[in-house]
């Protein structure tokens, strides 16, 4: 797994750890108290600009779109104080800025380049992944975090931690700030001035989306992408078959065959020439969700439990035809409902905002499309705009401790009034023991203890979603580049992007009713018009059943040998009475089960030895001169 890693002594104490470095880990950046290497990152994904005399320097690592006058132009920002420059440049990559009182240190701002670190006697020890780190400190795993993933929603589980123990997080819209003779902080990256109307909003979306795929575009070599008919893939492989011939790959299956999904890719590819169109069809080729889980130690390993993993099969022979033709990067439409739509809380934070006859009308709608009765949607809209999110996940904690009577949200699926909470359990809580539900309790009152209360829910989960958005992006992309050696792109998350979206508030990017109507005011004209039009989005939840049934004796193994319940904090036979449901085609928590199976694969697998890691300098020095 390719991962940046750094050091920095604070002046407090001799450094022990210059005995050690990351296996096989290039040397990019040695000045005074630091250090920093890259592990598997090519030459030409390493970038650094420095000024005169020592002035501030500028280093970015990974899929940086700046041009070379933006790059220096971020630098001489930074030298001037404004990070903000900086640590938003093109692309999605590592950013470091060092000056005179020390280093900088900022992820994307999607969460798909996340910083970690850990205190040392001596100093801080950071990287882009938290397992190098966990197992440097012999970190255990934190159940809590890993657990309660899974059994909450509208809860910041991660805040400032990790899936380890001890390893901290620097949230996303973050920065870690090293400064010798002083205990490491973040602090959040400079807010963008202001928000922005739809309409001047839109062409500064569409500039940055075009710019976003169109350099990956010039600049990669041979490209791919996933074209799956829906708005998202469809824009983004317009824009990039505008640049240059395009391999779009369109995967479906028995089950999605009877949507409309291929009928829209066959259109898009068939008005492009640039487009070569391939089609995987899963039934025909024999794959299906959770194949290939039967053997937990040939599985590739991500630094977060990744739900690519119960699509392993699939991805295989969806990206088989991107890397017979030689594909350098194999573009995505991820993040598209996080940067494009907005989340139904919004409503919210539009009445918040002073827009309140507006937002009853939202209301009224959402109640609409979601066939509701409108009087507990707006009941429920009215309770969260009351309560303070501190409140509101004291409250849950309570519940939660109080027995799974009191917890799971009944139903079908999620009603339209639960929707618009400020947090809740779902199903699959049903699965806790009484020593769990007190580990699930306890962290979210401690969120509680910590949330802001002057958020809004709109904002919130816009943030949530997002993160959760950016690290499956992130997993999705290690897992390819290990077993396929392509990697995968998704240019709807990356900085800029993300920034131009969010600058237009998320009930003025939506509205119920209406599907993604940003794109379409942002791109009428530059992609067909019958795809920004499209109302539909394809369900695979028949899909998903058909593999968990054919799957099910595999995954019986896992959960039967499950880590967690060994731990005491879940009832094994629970959560295999919901497995059997779901493989009979019943109602059953399908997000939770997967959800379940892959962490307990992550936990069973994870490699915590520190050699694993990590070699000594010693060690290097010797093969170096062998």
């Amino acid at each position: 797994m390719r991962f940046i890693a750094g050091t920095f002594d604070t002046g407090r104490g001799s450094w022990a750890g210059t005995d050690w470095r990351p296996r096989e880990a290039q040397d990019v950046f040695a000045d005074g108290p630091a250090r920093i290497w890259a592990t598997g990152f090519e030459p030409g994904e390493v970038r650094h600009c420095s000024g005169h005399r020592s002035q501030a320097e500028l280093l970015a690592i990974g899929c940086c779109l700046a041009t070379r006058e933006e790059f220096s132009a971020a630098r001489a920002a930074a030298e001037r104080g404004a990070w903000t420059a900086a640590m938003r440049l093109p692309g999605s990559c590592l950013t470091v800025v060092r000056d005179r009182t020390g280093l900088r240190i900022a992820g994307d701002r999607a969460g798909a380049v996340t910083v970690y670190w850990i205190p040392v006697p001596e100093g801080v020890l950071w990287a882009t992944a938290a397992a190098p780190l966990a197992a440097f400190a012999e970190a255990e795993p934190d159940l809590a975090v890993l657990l309660s993933a899974f059994m909450v929603r509208g809860v910041d589980v991660l805040a400032a931690d990790s899936h380890f123990r001890t390893v901290r997080r620097v949230p996303p819209g973050h920065i870690l700030v090293l400064t010798p003779s002083r205990q490491p902080r973040t602090e959040a990256a400079p807010a963008l001035t202001g928000k922005t109307s739809f309409e001047d909003g839109a062409t500064a979306v569409r500039e940055t989306i075009t710019a976003s795929v169109g350099r990956r575009a010039t600049s990669s070599g041979p490209i791919s992408s996933d074209l799956s008919g829906g708005v998202d893939s469809g824009t983004v492989t317009s824009l990039a078959a505008a640049c240059g011939p395009l391999l779009a790959v369109t995967y479906t299956d028995a089950r999605m065959g009877e949507q409309d999904d291929m009928r829209y890719a066959e259109r898009i590819a068939h008005d492009h020439p640039q487009i070569t169109h391939t089609k995987i069809h899963g039934t025909r080729a024999g794959v299906q969700h959770f194949d290939g889980l039967e053997d937990p130690t040939v599985l590739p390993f991500t630094d977060t439990p990744s739900f690519t993993l119960g699509l392993l099969a699939i991805k295989a022979a969806q990206l088989a035809p991107a890397t017979a033709q030689g594909s350098r990067a194999h573009l995505t439409g991820r993040g598209g409902d996080d940067v494009l739509d907005a989340v139904p809380t919004m409503l919210i934070d539009q009445y918040r905002a002073r827009h309140r006859r507006e937002a009853l009308r939202c209301a009224g709608a959402f109640a609409r499309t979601r066939r509701a009765a409108l009087w507990p949607v707006l009941g429920q809209a009215a309770r969260t705009q009351r309560t303070p999110y501190p409140q509101a996940l004291a409250a849950l904690a309570d519940t939660i401790k109080a027995g799974p009577e009191h917890t799971a949200e009944r139903g079908p699926g999620t009603s339209a009034a639960q929707m618009l909470t400020w947090c809740g359990s779902g199903p699959a809580t049903a699965w806790l023991t009484r020593a769990g539900r007190t580990v699930v309790a306890d962290m979210v009152a401690a969120r509680a203890q910590t949330a802001r209360p002057d958020t809004t829910p709109g904002v919130l989960h816009e943030r949530l979603a997002l993160e959760l958005m950016g690290d499956g992006h992130a997993t999705f992309d290690q897992i390819s580049r290990q077993q396929w050696g392509l990697p995968v792109h998704a240019p709807l998350l990356d900085n800029l992007v993300v920034d131009a979206c969010h600058a237009i508030p998320g009930y003025a990017r939506t509205q119920p009713g209406d599907f993604k109507p940003l794109a379409r005011a942002a791109f009428t004209g530059h992609v067909p018009d019958y795809l920004l039009h499209r109302r539909t989005k394809t369900a695979f939840t028949s899909s998903l059943f058909a593999g968990l049934r054919t799957n099910a004796p595999a995954l019986r193994r896992i959960l039967n040998s499950s880590l967690l319940a060994q731990a005491g904090l879940l009832d094994g036979a629970k959560a295999l009475a919901s497995l059997d449901s779901a493989a009979r085609g019943e109602p059953a928590p399908l997000a939770a089960l997967h959800a379940l199976i892959v962490t307990e694969l992550w936990i069973a697998t994870l490699p915590t030895a520190r050699t694993t890691w990590w070699e000594t300098t010693t060690a290097r020095k010797q093969e170096v001169t062998q």
